[in-house]
């Protein structure tokens, strides 16, 4: 998840992996491998497109990326 030697690129997805946990894994239970990658990949497609983060300007990642790439 990094760069040899650059140990600070794994914070943002240390907090990534954080968030997940809290707010998908601690209190449920998974019987099934299957059940667990689903909501790993559901939850990776809702910070995406439907988790509005402030120190983004109230906007989820993918609004945040393209409004930047468009102003370039």
């Amino acid at each position: 998840m990094s760069r040899v030697g650059k140990c600070i690129d794994n914070g943002p997805m240390e907090g990534f992996w954080g968030i997940l946990k809290r707010e998908n894994y601690y209190g449920r239970k998974f019987t099934k491998k299957q059940n667990l990658t689903d909501m790993i990949t559901d939850f990776i497609d809702y910070y995406n497109n439907g988790r509005y983060q402030r120190k983004l300007h109230v906007l989820t990642p993918m609004e945040y990326h393209e409004q930047y790439f468009q102003a370039a």
